[in-house]
């Protein structure tokens, strides 16, 4: 019976090994994270926003189910350029008003957590889009450059 239990505890170690060593190659290798970090798409996406200086976001096209999304959707956060938060809030009108989820769906997962600390967001109806297939909805941390985002297929 000792045997056993010595062998077992041998099989067991040994398979627990290989997932730790992937692991840590993957670490080595700078595997990529699981949001985007580009913000050239979002630019395009968003040419009132101006250039941004930083991001992360996903996109319901990301390769985390067999069959991913036949529609593009984009969800995520991005960092507005210095002033530009304060140049939007004088030019358009704003509503205190947050998101209505917590990134609910499959492919926002990654994003749960992150984001500004204790966020006051506020929105402008004239900045969201709903025309001819584009949703799109962007919220503005009054604390930080932080802009929140969701837009269904923005590119047309």
């Amino acid at each position: 019976m000792e045997r056993r239990k010595v062998i077992g505890i041998g099989v067991g170690a040994a398979l627990a090994v290989p997932p730790a060593w992937w692991g840590l190659r993957q670490v080595a290798s700078g595997a990529e994270e699981d949001w985007h970090t580009d913000t050239a798409p979002l630019e395009r996406a968003f040419p009132l926003l101006g250039p941004l200086t930083g991001a992360k976001w996903v996109s319901s096209r990301d390769n985390d189910r067999d069959l991913p999304s036949p529609e593009l959707v984009i969800s995520g956060f991005a960092t507005l350029a210095p002033g530009k938060r304060a140049e939007l809030t004088a030019a358009h009108a704003f509503v205190s008003e947050g998101p209505a989820d917590d990134f609910s769906s499959w492919f926002e997962k990654p994003l749960k957590g992150e984001g500004p600390e204790d966020p006051q967001w506020i929105r402008s109806p004239e900045l969201d889009r709903d025309d001819s297939g584009h949703t799109t909805h962007l919220w503005f941390d009054r604390r930080s450059d932080t802009v929140r985002f969701r837009a269904l297929n923005p590119y047309g």
